[in-house]
């Protein structure tokens, strides 16, 4: 039983060997089947966990977890939770990563994923091209939702949905109109999607492992069905993806959080746009399509990373009293803008600048501040406080190091 939230993997991967749980509740299913085939070609233990036969315990200063009554004794995770119990399988994925056992795909990872909405919205923010997408809780909000993506023809989807089931193509806006209204009588959250003409019934999976692309393939639709999902029964073949169309598929990756991912792409006129991000992406066609050992690229990646966990580092420094993360987003402080760091700051909080799709450890404290940089502080939080409003109200640095003279002096 773990006693201090942390468990230690080196003993156990030392004597007994790596223990591999693959979290899934079909152990007929292809893609589990082909990750314990491929785990045991390398002398892996792995064992099949039902994610619906946990307990989670939260005693006082520890947590643990058993599976059917045992202790829950593994050094990695990948996770295969399915839709219909997402919300339970990363409640258990989340218990496990506090145990600092290293899981594929974290909690997190998976929820931002699943929320079309919010995968949008975390894609658009991080300037990775998606199609144009209103979200809709009103019927009179249609045809302006309709204009904002470009006109009809429109998709219809719901925020949550899986295999291409939820997502609808409407010609005229009475149709449109007609599909959301039922839809939100039904509860359900809806976005209205710009229709990329080009790539009509077909679409681009990237599988990514890690940091790179490990196979990708190209699905078409049958007939009239504009959905080219697999499980529609959807037409597979290989294709070699063009740099910027593996670029963008690690980086929607990489930004919703997820190691292991399935991203689905269209090729639109200006370049690819980012559709969709699966956590728990099928192994079954792209293998197929592609004659790559997908199953094995994952056992090998995971064999490479288990000794290192995903780490909240917010979480991780408020562990240390009256110690914080901050964030300012220059976007809304444009009085910064132009600056240069050390001109902003009577000292340096700073330990961090998201600029673009890179980050900037310890920036030097001549750089200048552009529109939209992310600065990311960490210290004592109420100093850090009072030196980032300080800043926003643009108070020269002499100013900052006078008053801090004078307080000192009347002391």
């Amino acid at each position: 039983m773990a006693t201090d939230g942390v468990k230690d993997t080196t003993e156990t991967s030392e004597v007994m060997g790596l223990r591999l749980a693959v979290l899934s509740r079909g152990p007929r299913l292809y893609s589990t089947r082909r990750i314990v085939e491929a785990a045991r070609q390398r002398n892996i233990h792995v064992d099949v966990c039902d994610p619906m036969k946990f307990s989670l315990m939260v005693t006082d200063g520890s947590i643990d977890v058993l599976h059917k009554g045992k202790p829950f004794a593994y050094d990695a995770v990948i996770p295969r939770i399915g839709h219909s119990i997402t919300q339970h399988g990363v409640a258990v994925l989340r218990h496990i990563e506090q145990l600092g056992i290293w899981t594929a795909n974290t909690g997190q990872g998976i929820l931002h994923s699943r929320d079309k909405l919010q995968a949008s919205q975390i894609l658009a923010r991080n300037r990775i091209p998606v199609p144009k997408t209103v979200y809709v809780r009103d019927i009179l909000d249609v045809e302006q939702a309709i204009d904002i993506v470009g006109g009809l023809p429109v998709v219809v989807k719901v925020t949550q949905g899986t295999q291409g089931e939820g997502v609808f193509l409407r010609h005229t806006a009475y149709e449109v109109r007609n599909l959301v209204q039922g839809l939100l009588l039904t509860g359900k959250s809806v976005l209205v999607q710009e229709y990329i003409a080009e790539s009509h019934g077909k679409d681009i999976r990237a599988l990514v492992v890690g940091d790179k692309v490990v196979a990708s393939m190209r699905r078409r639709a049958r007939g009239r069905e504009f959905r080219s999902n697999y499980h529609l029964n959807g037409t597979v073949e290989s294709v070699d993806l063009l740099p910027e169309y593996e670029e963008a598929a690690c980086r929607a990756a990489r930004v919703l959080g997820l190691n292991l991912a399935g991203v689905d792409l269209l090729e639109g006129t200006n370049g690819p746009l980012v559709l969709e991000v699966n956590s728990s992406p099928g192994l079954e066609g792209i293998e197929k399509a592609s004659g790559v050992d997908v199953a094995g690229a994952i056992v090998d990646y995971l064999m490479d990373e288990t000794a290192f966990s995903e780490v909240d580092l917010g979480q991780l420094l408020r562990t240390v009293p009256g110690q914080g993360v901050l964030s300012l987003q220059l976007r809304n402080h444009p009085k910064m803008v132009g600056k240069r760091l050390e001109d902003v700051f009577a000292s340096t909080p700073v330990f961090a600048l998201s600029r673009g799709d890179r980050l900037v450890w310890n920036p030097e404290a001549d750089i200048q501040l552009r529109y939209d940089d992310v600065l990311i502080c960490y210290g004592e939080l109420r100093e850090l406080r009072s030196s980032l409003r300080q800043a926003m109200l643009g108070v020269p640095k002499e100013a900052l190091s006078f008053d801090e003279e004078a307080s000192e002096t009347h002391g």
